[in-house]
């Protein structure tokens, strides 16, 4: 892999808890976490990261912020520090468990924020922080609504022909199926009516600036047609705006729902 230009892996940690792990449906244990990620630090690639959880099923602070000084303890370039969310169709989403409060989840979050930028971390994107030098390429070229190739079972691709024209792809997602030679589980064209929703849910994830000519190049919309939302978005302080860019505001990315839903499709 490193040989044909893999440079980074990522190692899906989500907790250091033998007992929060288990009631994730994960198989692996934290041991074989942290030996995972030393042997990542070992390979020689240019960087790893490891992916962590929290807002868990009955999680402290204390233990949320355990998971993170454990994770710092080994060193990563990168980590990814995701709130969990209940998915329709999943276990818990039928039997949906007893997770933090709200306020509970600011503590963790403003806390955990705080040790990770201690720690040498630079926070870029909502759910990801990196060493100086280290922020994920990919990420950032996904969260700026660039294109990329899904490549194995259940992976996703978004391609934009010259005409505009932005189609998303879904890989067959059981390896029986792909081994079979069927790759493709789904396409879909993007209508132009849901591209300004598409751009800004991806773009306002990251921390810096929009440039305003992005939205132009990667929808081939013109600003004219959100020109109501992006003046509502100014007015209830989510976004600023000058002649370059748009910068969400920390008004906006607390109520970062609240922004996007300005730009959903009627």
């Amino acid at each position: 892999y490193q040989r044909a230009g893999v440079n980074r892996i990522s190692i899906g940690v989500q907790s250091f808890s033998e007992e929060k792990l288990k009631r994730l449906g994960r198989i692996h244990g934290p041991q074989e976490a942290k030996r995972a990620a030393k042997l990542a630090s070992g390979l020689g690639l240019r960087s790893f990261n490891l992916d962590l959880m929290h807002g868990l099923p009955d999680q402290s602070l204390e233990e949320a912020l355990g998971d993170l000084r454990q994770a710092i303890e080994l060193n990563p370039p990168h980590l990814s520090w995701y709130q969990l969310t209940i998915e329709p169709n999943t276990l818990f989403g039928s039997r949906p468990p007893v997770l933090p409060d709200d306020d509970a989840l600011w503590d963790i979050f403003e806390q955990g924020h705080q040790l990770l930028t201690a720690a040498g971390y630079q926070q870029y994107e909502t759910s990801a922080y990196a060493k100086p030098g280290y922020q994920c390429q990919h990420n950032l070229n996904y969260w700026r609504f660039g294109d990329y190739i899904g490549i194995g079972c259940g992976a996703h691709g978004k391609v934009t022909f010259p005409d505009g024209r932005i189609l998303r792809t879904t890989k067959t997602r059981h390896p029986r199926g792909f081994m079979q030679g069927r790759y493709l589980e789904s396409q879909r064209d993007v209508e132009a009516a849901d591209k300004p929703f598409e751009f800004f849910m991806n773009r306002f994830r990251l921390l810096e600036a929009a440039p305003r000519v992005e939205f132009i190049a990667y929808t081939g919309l013109c600003e004219d047609v959100i020109r109501p939302q992006l003046d509502e978005a100014i007015a209830q302080g989510y976004l600023t705006e000058c002649a370059d860019y748009w910068q969400i505001t920390e008004h906006g990315k607390l109520f970062l729902n609240s922004l996007l839903e300005l730009f959903l499709a009627e």
